[in-house]
């Protein structure tokens, strides 16, 4: 999809469906707020008004107060793209919360999902155990 269409997107209408996916799999409204929360800096309240407003996906990113620096360890593969590597950074948050609802809805425990440690990278070489 292109990225504009993407940016452009109202926030309202997307709220609903990360929280329908996160549902499906017996995971609540307030989690889904957690991982907005803890990746975007609002707060509760603020994401509250954000949803409020007539607002497009690209400024609910763009207004944000202030990721969570942990943020930027947030990989793998969603909608077949590699988180990691989406150069505009605008367009690699809005990747990494489908990654992050993803696996929400996937049943991972919230502290894994919240408390991120950098892993190291093997450049996509994996050795084999010997």
């Amino acid at each position: 999809m292109d990225k504009e269409k993407v940016f452009s997107m109202k926030l309202q209408k997307v709220y609903p469906l990360l929280v329908q996916k996160a549902g499906r799999k017996g995971r609540t409204q307030q989690e889904v707020d957690q991982v907005i929360c803890w990746l975007t800096g609002y707060d509760t309240a603020a994401l509250q008004r954000q949803l409020e407003r007539d607002m497009d996906y690209g400024a609910f990113f763009r207004e944000a107060p202030l990721a969570d620096e942990r943020s930027g360890l947030v990989s793998g593969v969603v909608c077949g793209v590699r988180v990691e590597e989406v150069e505009d950074p605008l367009l690699r948050q809005i990747r990494c919360l489908d990654k992050l609802v993803d696996e929400l809805s996937r049943g991972r425990d919230m502290d894994k999902i919240l408390n991120r440690e950098r892993k190291p990278h093997d450049g996509g070489n994996r050795k084999e155990r010997q």
